[in-house]
């Protein structure tokens, strides 16, 4: 049983546990020791989780294949120039972010499952634990907020793209993104601390990171991020890929001989082969966003939860260990899973992926069956000023400028 504040822990003192305290004041030696075992287990609870076995092995899937998807999505961007644009800048920070999880956290988790109390870190370890899990909790969402927001300016607006949407400017949301999170997990990793029963003098063995002030303040905090942090970017995302599905299903409804009028057949089908490229990014995007929300749903549930309901029955307290263990895997899960997502639905990220693992001839003869790049099928730009200046404008791709040519790459489709 897991006790986030100090009011959980001296509610489940009974009057039995404090008439130990007093006697352990004349006793010693073995029998004593056998007492503050028995007085933690009635106020803190059993030491081991009785799911620690399946929920771990459960943990221990997810860390061997999100560490290993998280470490090639890296490393594919950073040994690939042309893998570095804006969204693959952001899919490297979300990386970083799972792999922080996964690599600190998670064998954190493992340890509480195996053994709630002692807490033998101290109360740095404390801290740290709280402010790692907050920061990567505001981390992960500021990301894929910022990742669907350049993905609307590419598709809704992709003349500004060139101004807008830029490594550089990539780089800049990417540094606020992470120090506001450092920054907004201050107030909670605040508030925790390390506990310690004193049965009369400090016993050691019942060492707990857990809420030392008081439960309102808690709450609070609770609230405020779940709203500014889940549900606020959560409906914006939503709305923007509405705005971004709605845009490319106009593009994929126009007729293809509109096309034919205005621009040479060669141009025409680099227009179609780009719009389909775009299609694909979306697309594999969305589906990162919708694993996530689902993903981030119950663990908000779970917060919310423990912080709001005051009066518990053991049926309560059954379901709620249950929406705890949910939360904690798919936690852990939605920082395992978008490199399979990438690996299923970009056909670059699984062509490097291979690369990677492969051995190098076998790369070699997959780059060689793929398809080529856009960037290398373009010809210069006075062979796409062939088009005609006549036809009408509004049934070309938005990607397609004022004048009916196509004039910009969309290089935020390079994924």
């Amino acid at each position: 049983m897991e006790y986030n504040s100090l009011e959980d822990i001296w509610q489940n003192c009974s009057e039995l546990g404090r008439v130990y305290c007093n006697l352990t004041r004349n006793v010693s030696g073995d029998y004593r020791h056998s007492m503050i075992d028995e007085i933690l287990l009635n106020i803190l609870g059993p030491k081991r989780s009785s799911f620690c076995l399946p929920v771990s092995i459960a943990y221990l899937l997810i860390f061997i294949t999100g560490v290993t998807g998280n470490l090639l999505t890296c490393a594919v961007i950073c040994k690939h120039r042309k893998m570095r644009t804006p969204t693959n800048l952001y899919l490297f920070s979300l990386a970083m972010s799972d792999l922080l999880v996964l690599l600190l956290g998670m064998p954190l988790e493992i340890y509480d499952l195996w053994q709630n109390y002692p807490f033998p870190f101290g109360e740095g370890g404390c801290y740290f634990k709280t402010f790692l899990f907050e920061t990567v909790c505001f981390a992960s969402v500021l990301n894929v907020m910022a990742l669907s927001v350049e993905r609307y300016v590419a598709v809704v607006h992709p003349l500004k793209t060139r101004y807008i949407v830029t490594n550089k400017h990539a780089h800049r949301v990417i540094s606020a993104v992470w120090v506001g999170s450092l920054a907004c997990a201050v107030p909670n990793t605040s508030l925790h601390g390390i506990y310690y029963l004193y049965l009369p003098e400090r016993v050691a063995e019942s060492a707990t990171c857990i809420l030392l002030k008081p439960r309102w303040m808690y709450n609070l905090v609770v609230l405020v991020t779940t709203v500014l942090f889940y549900l606020v970017p959560m409906t914006v995302i939503c709305v923007l890929y509405m705005v971004i599905c709605c845009r490319l299903g106009h593009e994929r409804r126009q007729p293809q001989g509109t096309l034919g009028k205005n621009c040479s057949s060669d141009t025409s089908w680099k227009i179609q082969l780009e719009s389909r490229r775009r299609r694909q990014v979306t697309k594999m995007l969305s589906v990162v966003v919708l694993v996530f929300a689902i993903c981030w749903a119950p663990f908000h549930v779970d917060r919310l939860l423990w912080s709001f309901v005051t009066q518990w029955t053991d049926f309560m307290h059954g379901v709620f260990q249950y929406v705890h263990i949910l939360s904690g895997i798919l936690f852990y899960l939605s920082s395992a899973i978008n490199p399979i997502i990438y690996n299923l639905l970009s056909t670059r990220f699984r062509e490097h992926f291979r690369e990677l693992i492969c051995m190098r001839s076998q790369a070699n003869t997959l780059r060689g069956i793929s398809s080529v790049p856009v960037s290398k099928v373009l010809k210069s730009s006075s062979d796409l000023m062939t088009c005609t200046q006549a036809g009408d404008s509004r049934q070309v791709p938005a990607f397609i400028t004022s004048t009916g040519c196509w004039k910009h790459e969309d290089q935020t489709t390079n994924v």
